[in-house]
């Protein structure tokens, strides 16, 4: 159940590009700070209503570099698509952010890295590059754009880390997930005076607002909370490698994009790799799994 979540919130993840080519035309930082800040104030609602505003004996230096990371990667992760093109900077941030993830768990919370992570990382990075080149969308490489792209993959894998290490403290997913993307909203929120509104206070600027905030946000990360909560980090973030398979597959039935070959072969590869993953949360909790492999 727990990897069901963390694929279900990938696929609410990959809704967000059709959402936003099906709405109006607006800044992407203006989009990511409203996004941010719409999902933050549903998440403490439902923290609240929910009666699991909980958070335990959590760090809250930990909530706040949490907090931290998670205004990073918005911030840079629509910088670098801003400097290097679309292709290039989703490629870099995440391809990148899967191996973040699983090296800052492996070195900070001591999580062990089996070969079936390995290889469902190596296939699906692998897949996510093809996938995402093949479409034929692409963008000059820059250094400068592909490091913002970096610094945004690490910060996505030091928010799943940190997550991680917070629930094990007690936090509960709907409060730490409450807590961490309001302090990140209130870090963004001044990004919105620097950028113009353009249509977003328009009645299709706030329905893409809200939509953004209420699935891609607030539903999904609490599920990918859940998922994370009871599986490891590197793990998980591979998993959400199943969001550019969903944002190629809602391109093809609802915007009219054509993928070719390589695209094709790129999806089937990320698929692949969440197909290594599945055969090994399949096997049976009595079989020895041989060394480097124990059964997740």
């Amino acid at each position: 159940m727990a990897r069901a979540h963390v694929l279900a919130a990938a696929v609410l993840f990959g809704t967000t590009g059709t959402a936003q080519a099906l709405g109006p035309e607006l800044q992407p930082l203006t989009v990511g700070s409203a996004r941010i800040a719409v999902g933050a104030a549903l998440l403490v609602l439902v923290a609240l209503v929910s009666g699991r505003f909980q958070l335990g004996g959590a760090d809250r230096r930990l909530i706040l570099l949490s907090a931290a990371c998670v205004a990073a990667y918005q911030a840079t992760f629509f910088a670098a698509v801003a400097d290097t093109g679309v292709a290039v900077g989703t490629v870099v941030a995440i391809g990148s952010a899967p191996v973040f993830t699983g090296l800052l768990a492996r070195a900070f919370t001591g999580e062990q890295l089996t070969r079936r992570w390995a290889g469902a990382t190596t296939l699906g990075c692998a897949g996510v590059c093809t996938l995402v080149l093949g479409s034929g969308s692409g963008g000059e490489v820059s250094l400068p754009g592909v490091g913002l792209a970096l610094f945004a993959g690490a910060g996505y894998a030091g928010y799943a880390v940190a997550g991680k290490k917070l629930m094990d403290q007690g936090a509960t997913p709907e409060a730490l997930m409450a807590s961490v993307f309001s302090i990140g909203a209130v870090v963004l929120l001044p990004l919105l005076a620097l950028v113009p509104a353009g249509e977003l206070l328009t009645g299709p600027g706030l329905a893409l607002a809200l939509y953004l905030g209420a699935l891609p946000t607030a539903a999904a990360y609490i599920l990918f909370a859940r998922g994370l909560n009871r599986i490891g980090a590197g793990e998980t973030a591979t998993l959400t490698l199943a969001e550019p398979v969903t944002a190629a597959a809602l391109g093809f039935a609802l915007l009219g994009e054509r993928p070719g070959a390589a695209a094709l072969v790129g999806a089937a590869l990320v698929l692949a790799g969440l197909a290594v993953l599945a055969v090994s949360a399949s096997v049976p909790r009595g079989v020895r799994a041989r060394p480097g492999e124990a059964a997740a």
